[in-house]
């Protein structure tokens, strides 16, 4: 990956939508519509498309790579990755296999973004204690570093069997499959990015980005002190482009309402007004309007913070499939060009 060139990339968890008749869309039809989605950021020029993992009722995906193996058969240049992959709740080596095999399918497009996700249901799914939440984490991240470096690995923990002199197949064409990790925002989190000298997401979902300044800055100090090289650093924010600002906000605001406030009751947070949300979109962390407007917000974020990639979430509860194609063909057309023009 060159880490000076600027990325522009598109995320989705998937989010169940409402068909023409208001009702909810099967999980099915969202999945075939989220890859005619990836198809035509692929034809537009978005740099990387990013698939969320989820195990509740309103998004549709909980098997990212398997998706992404579909749309990899019909791209052909987009980068293809996770958004986030949950490593607490998975397998290590089985995550490592699954997106080298899609890295073979891509012929090399490959993508993981590692997290812990936002959600807790695939503890008890799996079976796994949420009491053990940082112990799985760190543990099982450092077990998928040791696979990482496709070589035969040596390695012990608290929550597994040990491994000796063990390979992992298949192995990637280049020997790398491109790791990233998704921080939300501790300084833990971000010395731990360093440590295992992985690229950095930064989920920015409310506020001003510009208050992540510090971690971004503590990352590329930790990574200078630790003699490790300069890596990527990224952004994933919310976003919604339409010709103009009003329709843009006016397209938007009835649908993210939905999503925000149903996952706010779970959280204890106060249902979100008009005011809130036109506030996230004029100081904040929503990327909503024309063009030409979520251009300029997504320079002013690039620059401030030094970001090689900018992830846009384009899909928000039930907005529909055609309102989420219109918006990706005009952040490919008109929002990519802009930016570049932009930061230069």
């Amino acid at each position: 990956m060159n880490q000076t060139a600027l990325e522009l990339g598109l995320d989705t968890f998937g989010d169940v939508t409402d068909g023409a008749d208001g009702k909810p869309l099967h999980a099915a039809q969202v999945i075939r519509n989220l890859v005619e989605e990836a198809i035509l950021a692929d034809e537009v020029g978005v740099d990387f498309i990013g698939v969320g993992e989820h195990h509740r009722a309103d998004f549709a995906v909980s098997s990212p790579e398997t998706v992404l193996a579909g749309i990899a058969t019909r791209t052909k240049r987009i980068r293809l990755g996770s958004a986030v992959t949950v490593l607490s709740s998975d397998d290590p080596i089985r995550v490592y296999q699954r997106f080298a095999t899609l890295d073979a399918l891509s012929n090399g497009r490959a993508e993981v973004i590692l997290g812990r996700g936002s959600f807790i249901e695939s503890f008890p799914l799996f079976g796994f204690d949420l009491n053990q939440y940082d112990e799985l984490f760190n543990e099982k991240l450092d077990l998928y570093a040791a696979v990482l470096t496709q070589q035969p690995v040596t390695w012990q923990g608290h929550l597994r069997p040990p491994l000796k002199n063990q390979s992992v197949f298949p192995k990637t064409e280049s020997s790398r499959l491109v790791t990233w990790i998704g921080v939300g925002g501790t300084p833990e989190s971000v010395v731990r990015a360093a440590h295992y000298g992985m690229p950095m997401m930064l989920a920015i979902i409310g506020g001003d980005p510009k208050r992540f300044a510090p971690f971004a800055d503590l990352y590329r100090r930790a990574l200078a002190e630790m003699g490790k090289p300069e890596l990527p650093l990224g952004v994933h924010s919310h976003g919604f482009v339409a010709e103009t600002d009003t329709q843009a906000r006016d397209d938007l605001f009835s649908d993210y309402k939905r999503m925000r406030d149903k996952i706010g009751a779970e959280r204890g947070w106060p249902p979100m007004g008009l005011a809130e949300f036109q506030r996230e979109i004029d100081h904040g962390s929503l990327y909503v309007g024309s063009p030409e407007t979520v251009a300029r917000k997504i320079a002013v974020t690039v620059k401030a913070l030094g970001v090689s990639r900018f992830d846009m979430k384009y899909s928000a509860g039930p907005l529909s499939h055609e309102k989420m194609m219109r918006s990706i063909e005009l952040y490919g057309r008109k929002v990519i060009p802009l930016v570049r023009e932009m930061v230069g």
